[in-house]
């Protein structure tokens, strides 16, 4: 009696163990569409940024894709150089990286979101007019020449 009283809990808790594994990994799995919302917020038009800050700002929203938010904004440069804004447009940029390098896509995508880096900059810079769009403007040519030249290649490196 004793032998069976203890198979039957033994078996009891293996069919509650395999009962709530189910639900524990259909909750870790990550949606189907994780690629195609990536490359819908690393893209050169501003409704692409637009829905990328928006995202970011309800992280919580999209957790289910296990995005990797980190960010060191723009590296070893200036975040808002001579004034200008860079900072949520190199946020972005590194968004793009992270994740394209964690997915295993990152060299067919690498030029697109140098891209819609520079195209994000110039966005930034087209809020200003005469000599400080110029400057703008060239800065934000040296920012996009750095990442297109010199941004890596490597998987992904330790998130910041």
């Amino acid at each position: 009696m004793r032998r069976r009283f203890t198979f039957s809990l033994a078996t009891a808790g293996v069919a509650l163990t395999a009962a709530l594994l189910p639900a524990a990994t259909a909750s870790a799995a990550v949606p189907s569409d994780k690629l195609q919302v990536l490359s819908s917020w690393s893209q050169t038009s501003a409704a692409s940024y637009d829905a990328f800050i928006a995202a970011r700002n309800n992280q919580a929203a999209w957790s289910a894709y296990q995005f990797d938010w980190s960010t060191d904004y723009c590296s070893d440069s200036p975040d808002n150089p001579f004034g200008f804004p860079f900072k949520d447009a190199c946020s972005r940029h590194d968004f793009g990286y992270r994740n394209y390098k964690a997915v295993g896509q990152f060299p067919a995508n690498k030029d697109r979101i140098d891209s819609a880096f520079y195209e994000d900059l110039k966005r930034v810079c087209a809020r200003y007019s005469g000599a400080t769009k110029s400057s703008c403007d060239g800065t934000a040519w040296v920012y996009y020449q750095a990442v297109h030249n010199l941004g890596s290649v490597a998987p992904a490196e330790a998130a910041a």
